[in-house]
């Protein structure tokens, strides 16, 4: 590895606040209106299985393979700071909503 081959810590870190910025709206639009709204609307349809389970878990998919694909990407460029911080704020988000795919 060349010396100076990493990018320094500024750029790093104004990549992660923007990416956590995102990351947050993107968890927030799936827990609230993907999930909070499927389940209100299975609450005025009892005579079917609830479906708010299954938007759960279709969340948690697109937030650990979004995790896997842009902090893998990131820290195969080497940049560890963006990179740690989309691994760690996109699994706890996808962990948020396995356990509210487990909730009855």
């Amino acid at each position: 590895m060349k010396h100076g081959s990493e990018p320094s810590i500024g750029p790093q870190i104004g990549v992660s606040v923007a990416l956590l910025v995102i990351d947050l709206m993107v968890i927030a639009w799936l827990v609230f209106i993907r999930y909070g709204m499927t389940g209100w609307a299975d609450s005025y349809d009892s005579n079917n299985p609830p479906s708010a389970p299954k938007e759960a878990l279709r969340g948690m998919w697109l937030l650990v393979g979004g995790a896997v694909v842009t902090g893998g990407g990131l820290l195969a460029l080497q940049w560890r700071i963006p990179g740690t911080v989309q691994l760690v704020v996109l699994g706890v988000g996808a962990g948020l909503l396995a356990s509210l795919a487990t909730r009855k």
